[in-house]
């Protein structure tokens, strides 16, 4: 028996940035490069199959949307496994798949049926990683810099990654074929032994299954000033849902902000794989050369950290997400339209600039958002349906995209869907609150503890 315990979201909430944090950080930005690598290789995959393949415009946007089948599919299981059995072994089952499918399709995947078949496969496990290392990061992230350092420990990496698909496209593929994407992605394998070695379990999801020494270890380890503490002290329990996660979405008091927020991640992630998906070739019908309408699609990826990072600082000093994401969206949509009017060189590198700055840097902030806004017993599910409802959106932007332009023989309509979506989301995020307050939902404080604390 413990005469005082100490209250873990509260410890997590005002640590100080240490060691381990950033190898924490460090662990999972590695874990979603390989997640935005893999997600936009096919764009780069086009260039070279099209042809050979006879493929249609919408055939062509099969090749990017058939990973993303995959992927609404391990983010809508993810959650319930992760918040059932743990973030780490699942966080490792989706590194697995990820590897081996990509390694499959490097040797197997020559023909557009086997390809996007090998596709699916591998987006199950693409489907785990940069949701639940969201979910990861965030119940470890201090309160006062909870985007900053999420979006550091996981949109950096996956930005650079969607940043070295490009630049394999542009200095590999020449040598090896579009193979060489691949080849280069199923590198994964390295990862793997010190995720298995160096990634603990969640603390939060630690507390939830009464794991109290494996959780003062961590804790000990992330703050290890309040080591003596841990030893001497209990732990406060926190209320457990009445229903299962999936039903508390939809329930009283979430009902509003879970519609709002997956409403929210379907236009934004039409408009990211809609444009991602066809810039290089969008590019290189206006007269840019091979090289530089590969480099197009780095280039959006690396202002989309910048892009985030920004808005996560915002909304960090201001606790204002709502407004800040649609500030973001909206500048995004004005930046997608212009590509409509103007055609030269340097108007196109400015606004694919903005555009993945402030579209794909919002959906970074948002995914930290609905990390913030939901309990722990419910986090995952919540983070894993989010991006599951947005990977609908992800799928049908390529597609819809080269439907538009074999339509209408040209990409400005396309163009015009994807500002047009990119504006409605500024819209529909201005409505993600809990319903029966309507207030701000704080970042990092989502978790309550019960009124009498459990005495361990």
């Amino acid at each position: 028996m413990y005469d005082e315990v100490i209250d873990v979201h509260e410890e997590l909430s005002d640590a100080p940035v240490s060691p381990m944090h950033v190898k924490l950080g460090i662990l999972l930005a590695l874990l979603t490069l390989f997640d935005g690598y893999d997600t936009f290789n096919p764009a780069y995959v086009i260039h070279y199959v099209r042809g050979p393949w006879s493929l249609s415009l919408q055939q062509a946007g099969m090749l990017v949307s058939s990973g993303l089948v995959g992927f609404l599919l391990g983010a809508a299981v993810h959650g319930a496994i992760a918040d059932r059995w743990g973030r780490r072994i699942t966080l490792l089952g989706g590194l697995w798949i990820t590897t081996i499918f990509s390694l499959l399709t490097a040797i197997a995947g020559h023909s557009f049926a086997s390809f996007c078949t090998l596709r699916v496969l591998t987006g199950l496990g693409l489907g785990v990683l940069l949701p639940l290392s969201t979910t990861y990061i965030n119940e470890l992230a201090p309160r006062r810099i909870a985007n900053t350092f999420a979006l550091w420990g996981v949109a950096l990496g996956w930005a650079a990654g969607g940043a070295a698909a490009g630049i394999v496209g542009v200095f590999v593929t020449p040598r090896t074929g579009w193979q060489g994407l691949y080849w280069v992605g199923s590198l994964s394998i390295l990862l793997i032994p010190f995720v298995h070695r160096y990634l603990p379990e969640s603390p939060k999801f630690l507390l939830l299954g009464g794991r109290d020494e494996e959780l003062k270890a961590i804790l000990s380890k992330l703050r290890p000033d309040r080591a003596a503490a841990y030893r001497d002290h209990g732990v406060a329990r926190h209320r457990a849902l009445a229903r299962a996660p999936v039903f508390a979405l939809l329930a009283a008091p979430y009902r509003r902000q879970s519609i709002a927020i997956c409403a929210t991640s379907f236009l934004s992630l039409f408009c990211i794989f809609g444009l991602s998906g066809w810039i290089p070739t969008l590019m290189q019908a206006r007269g840019e050369t091979f090289a530089a309408s590969f480099a197009f699609g780095a280039l959006m990826q690396v202002m989309s950290f910048v892009g985030g990072l920004v808005c996560g600082h915002l909304v960090d000093r201001s606790n204002r997400p709502r407004q800040w994401l649609c500030a973001w969206w909206a500048v995004g949509a004005l930046s997608v339209l212009a590509l409509v009017f103007f055609h030269t060189h340097w108007t196109n590198f400015a606004f694919s600039a903005a555009a993945g700055f402030c579209i794909i840097g919002g959906q970074f902030v948002l995914n930290n958002f609905t990390a913030a806004s939901y309990e722990t017993q419910m986090r995952a599910t919540a983070v894993g349906m989010e991006l599951a409802i947005g990977r609908l959106g992800a799928i049908l932007g390529p597609f819809i995209g080269g439907a538009l332009q074999q339509v209408f023989g040209g990409s400005n309509a396309m163009l015009a869907a994807i500002a047009v979506a990119a504006a409605g989301a500024a819209a529909c995020v201005v409505f993600a609150t809990k319903s029966d307050t309507g207030q701000e939902p704080r970042q990092g404080e989502a978790d309550e503890p019960i009124a009498s604390a459990a005495r361990g």
